[in-house]
């Protein structure tokens, strides 16, 4: 994992925003990482999903396609 951060802004419903104060409280961690801890398991999904790795193709040649394009 990388050493860099970005920070970014999330903006939730309420009582997300309280039930995910209450998973990083009784979690004794801090919210921050329990959304990491999230996003990284979303997104182990996603590479095993074989659908969305089709999807993920398509959308990288179509946008190889527009830089071919520009370049050209």
């Amino acid at each position: 994992m990388s050493t860099e951060t970005r920070a970014m802004s999330l903006r939730l419903p309420e009582d997300q925003a309280r039930a995910l104060d209450a998973v990083a409280m009784a979690d004794q961690t801090s919210v921050s990482e329990v959304i990491r801890d999230a996003i990284a398991e979303r997104i182990a999904q996603k590479r095993k999903d074989k659908d969305f790795q089709e999807r993920l193709r398509t959308a990288v040649e179509r946008n190889r396609e527009a830089l071919d394009l520009l370049a050209e």
